[in-house]
């Protein structure tokens, strides 16, 4: 009997001992686990937010790529815009602000604007020559920016104004401005403009074609008939490459006349042909005024026509020295103002 007890409780005592080690083993195991799981939750917080990160990224990524791709997926502009309206009537109102003309134009920025709902065919520089003609410029910045914005040009209006007592030299401010705007934008097109003629008729594009093209038909100072056989002035338009090759205009017109005529010669030089639109396309409205002092006729002017075969090669882009005194970017327009020390 006391052997079996013995027995007995020895049993017990070895069953209870190892559920005791068994019970210590799990534990320690678990508590590794444990432990070694929460040493992992800061990497695979990391890891989350690592990831996170990434797919934001990709996302901003995404975002900023969409925005070229969409301008690239535009359509190009149709040939002929369908906002154009043909012939026009003209009002030039007395009271005109140049505050009014920007309100008109709220999408006009630094002297450029673009269709948004197309891609240009062209990118074309407007330029104009002037000197102390600020009340023509408004006028004609009222109309032509509409103008151009209904025939969906991504185009830019260059002014370029001559300061100082020199005579007014048209031809050189047209090289000028050649020269600064291709600065700003590599344009396909130059418009090379009077500040006081506005164009009637928006179905006279301006657009530059496989041949110099001049857009001055006729104006209302001269009954709407072209001044004369090769007359090439008032409103011209040259291609990027037709203006370099020719070498842009002669720098020696100082005063008014002979300008037009030796580009006309330089262009007919290289075998180009000047193309205009129909007569009652290309109409424009002078808008009146007197000679300006320091535009007197040019009395050398035929004397220097004819040396056009011989010295275009010398005199034009290649030789055009001025003084740049600013360039000016206002809401509607570029202003860019020089000064000229040498000639008359």
């Amino acid at each position: 009997m006391g052997f079996h007890m013995t027995f007995y409780l020895s049993y017990k005592f070895r069953l209870l001992l190892l559920f005791t080690l068994c019970l210590t083993v799990v534990g320690w195991a678990t508590s590794n686990y444990f432990v070694d799981a929460i040493q992992e939750i800061p990497k695979a917080k990391d890891f989350i937010a690592n990831f996170h990160k990434a797919m934001v990224l990709g996302k901003k990524e995404t975002l900023t790529n969409e925005a070229p791709v969409k301008k690239a997926d535009l359509n190009h502009c149709p040939p002929v815009s369908p906002y154009l309206r043909g012939q026009d009537k003209l009002i030039f109102k007395p009271d005109l602000t140049l505050e009014e003309v920007q309100a008109e134009n709220p999408k006009v920025h630094r002297g450029r604007h673009h269709p948004e709902e197309c891609k240009a065919l062209q990118r074309v520089a407007i330029i104009i020559p002037h000197r102390n003609r600020e009340k023509h410029l408004m006028y004609l910045l009222e109309h032509l920016h509409p103008f151009l914005q209904r025939q969906q040009l991504d185009y830019g209006i260059y002014t370029i104004h001559q300061v100082g007592s020199k005579k007014f030299n048209r031809a050189k401010l047209l090289n000028v401005g050649y020269l600064e705007a291709l600065k700003d934008e590599n344009w396909d097109c130059f418009i090379f403009h009077d500040v006081d003629l506005v164009p009637e008729n928006d179905l006279n594009l301006y657009k530059c074609e496989d041949q110099p093209k001049h857009l001055v038909v006729g104006r209302n100072s001269t009954g709407y008939r072209l001044r004369y056989n090769g007359y090439f002035g008032g409103v011209t338009a040259l291609s990027r490459e037709q203006f370099f090759k020719v070498n842009g205009f002669s720098n020696n017109y100082w005063g008014w006349g002979g300008e037009d005529d030796d580009l006309r010669l330089r262009v007919e030089l290289h075998r180009m042909k000047i193309i205009r639109p129909m007569p009652e396309v290309g109409k424009y409205t002078m808008i009146f005024h007197t000679r300006d002092r320091g535009n007197e006729v040019n009395i050398e002017r035929m004397k220097l026509l004819h040396q056009v075969s011989r010295v275009w090669r010398t005199d034009g882009l290649n030789s055009c020295i001025y003084k740049l005194l600013s360039v000016d970017y206002n809401p509607l327009y570029i202003n860019i103002t020089v000064d000229f020390w040498s000639g008359p």
